[in-house]
């Protein structure tokens, strides 16, 4: 669905010239799904609360062990 946006010439231009996209419309997309993927990957980490750490877990004696 076509739609106006007043965006800033200055960012859309770098953000076209360091993705190498062509169009402003593919900088545009690229950005959206990028911004979906970071806030879907902040969700998912919420619902498990953060991520425990083990300062004396040791991955190499887990391997020992299999």
């Amino acid at each position: 669905m076509p739609t106006n946006l007043a965006i800033d010439d200055r960012l859309i231009e770098e953000a076209r010239r360091l993705s190498r996209h062509k169009t402003k419309k593919a900088v545009v997309t690229e950005a959206l799904e990028e911004y979906i993927r970071r806030h879907k990957q902040v969700q998912i980490l919420d619902l498990f609360h953060g991520i425990d750490f083990d300062p004396e877990y040791d991955y190499k004696d887990q391997r020992k062990k299999t």
